[in-house]
């Protein structure tokens, strides 16, 4: 019994050779290059977000620090700085094509002077820097021609359903 299965096993291994042998290597290689030009096709029409929607992101990012940081949170206050500085990470990958990434360089240095005084947990540095921040969003705009887009101090948070003061 044990002989007739190892037979047929054989002889399955042997149509499955003969099989992939028959097909010629040009036949094989334009079945894989349909393979990679349906991926290519499938991955353009992928959804990509556009620089409108990373910037409308970092708007809420920026209104979330700076509740947080009137309230002394510092730590909320820090994690809402690391989402801004990995949305423009997000912007440099994704909009490769928008000439307005070239001014993102403006904000990296407000970025780190907010940074600073959160980790001084210093109300009065933090008010300061945040005022640098919304000026460093302003420059940007303006030297990307998008000075119609005016950022300031929020008066109202961004979620009203987020505490933004310490809880023990």
């Amino acid at each position: 019994m044990k002989i007739k299965y190892l037979s047929l096993s054989c002889i399955v291994l042997l149509m499955m050779w003969l099989s992939a042998c028959s097909s010629s290597p040009d036949n094989q290689k334009e079945a894989l290059q349909r393979q990679v030009d349906s991926l290519k096709q499938q991955l353009a029409q992928t959804y990509r977000p556009g620089l409108g929607e990373f910037m409308t992101g970092i708007q809420v990012h920026h209104a979330k620090i700076w509740f947080a940081g009137k309230n002394q949170n510092w730590d909320l206050a820090n994690f809402e700085v690391g989402e801004i500085k990995e949305t423009l990470e997000d912007v440099k990958k994704y909009c490769t094509d928008r000439p307005e990434i070239k001014s993102l360089p403006i904000i990296y240095p407000a970025l780190d002077s907010i940074s600073n005084a959160i980790k001084a947990k210093s109300l009065k540095r933090f008010e300061m820097n945040f005022v640098f921040l919304t000026n460093s969003c302003n420059n940007c705009h303006q030297n990307t021609h998008h000075q119609f887009n005016v950022i300031k101090i929020p008066d109202t948070p961004p979620a009203t359903n987020q505490e933004y003061s310490v809880k023990p």
